[in-house]
């Protein structure tokens, strides 16, 4: 039997009451019965928060995912402000690549900048094999968050091999993944070599958080919606399983979600996660017929939604609850991430409603 590091015994036991393995949050990753429906949002601990702007205003964004004490406080902000049921620790996706040895940039209005892109079999072999002595910065922040958090869970994150390897072709951001798509039909072997030594970074930069004591793992595959079904499970699927299965042992729930993903649910479905993330596009109730009734899903108010009038946002809240009541499990959240012009307040309103809308229906369940 493996013991997961936040103090409760894996899926093969039965858990201890307490601490963030039996918060509400990891009970609806695991499909049991929650006080209230959890809910926590994609960048909350980010550009909408004041005090994110005020701490983040002279320091570089990969600098900043590399300070301890700065990630702790910036992870903390909106559990503070919100009252959120999980936090997710502040980092970046491409935090790991940069690790193992690619030259890269975030730059402030356009995202992560390649110096050389990935274009050979040589340029592949540039990216190294990651340990913990590569990242003891997220190594300690997440340390310094598990004590700082208490009973509430924090999640780590990474970015799945093929939106990885989308940023490191391109050499950049994309709109048409062009030369993505390039390097996939084009060449097939380099390809699945370039994705089979990030599955590897991946795996590593996850079990870094989860040795830590992260309590759930989240992996983002932010632009896989940009393939048919087919190609997604001839280029893809295999290596975000890669990942996701060889976190089986850890004895933490596992998260998967891609942008734009509607067609691929099912396909994403079999990677191996525990919960499949559903953007706004798709109800949740259709997104679980598709998913299946093995896993929990996590959603999905437009984040749009937002900055429309209070009435409208609470109509789109309890629809969503109530779409997602189709599901064995359901962790309240966004489609994508929060909106830089998004009001604070907003976010914290939507959190109370979930918790009370929710709490009441279990009451009278």
């Amino acid at each position: 039997m493996t013991t997961d590091t936040t103090g409760t015994v894996a899926r093969d036991g039965d858990s201890r009451p307490g601490g963030p393995a039996d918060s509400p949050f990891i009970r609806a990753c695991r499909r049991r019965p929650v006080p209230h429906t959890p809910v926590w949002f994609m960048r909350q601990a980010g550009r909408s928060l004041p005090e994110y702007r005020e701490i983040r205003a002279s320091v570089p964004m990969l600098e900043s995912c590399r300070r301890p004490e700065l990630v702790t406080e910036i992870t903390l902000q909106p559990v503070r402000r919100h009252g959120v049921d999980a936090a997710i620790l502040f980092s970046d996706i491409v935090v790991p690549v940069a690790a193992a040895g690619i030259d890269l940039d975030i730059v402030p209005g356009t995202g992560p900048v390649v110096a050389e892109p990935i274009r050979t079999a040589a340029d592949v072999e540039r990216i190294r094999r990651i340990t913990r002595d590569d990242v003891p910065y997220v190594d300690e922040a997440v340390r310094q968050l598990v004590v700082e958090l208490g009973d509430t869970p924090l999640i780590g994150f990474a970015g799945a091999p093929f939106t990885l390897a989308s940023y490191l072709v391109e050499g950049g951001p994309s709109r048409t993944h062009a030369k993505t798509k390039a390097l996939m039909y084009g060449d097939p072997e380099l390809w699945h070599a370039l994705c089979a030594r990030l599955a590897e970074v991946t795996l590593a930069f996850l079990r870094v958080q989860i040795d830590a004591g992260v309590s759930a793992v989240q992996l983002f595959d932010s632009w896989a919606g940009a393939l048919s079904e087919a190609d997604y499970r001839r280029f893809v699927l295999p290596h975000s399983t890669t990942v996701l299965s060889g976190l089986v042992d850890a004895g933490v729930p596992r998260i998967h979600f891609g942008v734009g993903t509607g067609e691929l649910l099912g396909a994403m479905g079999e990677a191996g996660a525990d919960v499949v993330g559903v953007d706004w596009r798709t109800p949740l109730d259709v997104a679980t017929g598709r998913i299946g009734a093995d896993k929990a899903v996590q959603g999905n108010l437009d984040p749009c939604v937002l900055l429309a009038p209070w009435p409208v946002v609470e109509a789109e809240v309890r629809r969503i609850l109530e779409q997602g009541r189709a599901a064995p499990g359901h962790v309240f959240n966004l489609g994508h991430g929060v909106l830089p012009e998004t009001d604070p307040e907003v976010l914290t309103r939507v959190v109370a409603l979930v918790h009370e809308l929710s709490s009441r229906r279990a009451d009278q369940g």
